[in-house]
């Protein structure tokens, strides 16, 4: 069996059992549902590792446990760092234009999207989103082109009457 169809069919034997148990782990059904996909994930990446392993969902209850954990030592860092710093002292407007923007955002594809928020929303130059997205500048200028155009068609269309 090929490696691929391997990890599809410990999936399709392991996952709800998985979720389950890391459910009584983590007590949050939301992060047990992330810290065993995440644990999928890493056996894709090298999915010839299932068949090597004596006991792949052993492995991906380990994998999914110290996923978890990490996860919540991540959190409790961060919920420390809050309390001391306190709230942000300027949160992101939602106002309709914003909202607006997002969701046509969203309908761009992928690359374009990328290129866009990159270059509009984190301000970066065009040399650094080429490097970041590891495409040439001309790439990226074409990508900003037409996902400005395509943008413009999109907010043009929820513009109210």
């Amino acid at each position: 069996m090929d490696p691929p169809a391997q990890v599809a069919e410990i999936y399709a034997s392991s996952y709800r059992r998985l979720v389950v148990q890391l459910y009584a782990v983590t007590g949050d059904l939301g992060e047990a549902q992330e810290a065993v996909q995440e644990a999928f994930v890493r056996l894709l990446g090298d999915p010839r590792r299932a068949a090597a392993l004596e006991n792949p969902e052993s492995w991906l209850r380990r994998v999914a446990v110290n996923v978890a954990r990490t996860r919540h030592r991540r959190r409790r860092l961060f919920d420390t760092v809050l309390r001391r710093q306190g709230p942000p002292a300027v949160v992101p407007d939602l106002s309709p234009d914003h909202v607006m923007l997002m969701t046509a955002l969203r309908r761009l594809p992928r690359a374009q999207r990328d290129a866009i928020a990159l270059h509009y929303l984190a301000d970066l130059p065009v040399e650094e989103v080429a490097r970041t997205l590891d495409v040439s500048v001309g790439t990226v200028k074409s990508r900003l082109s037409r996902g400005r155009a395509a943008l413009a068609g999109h907010l043009k269309e929820r513009e109210p009457a």
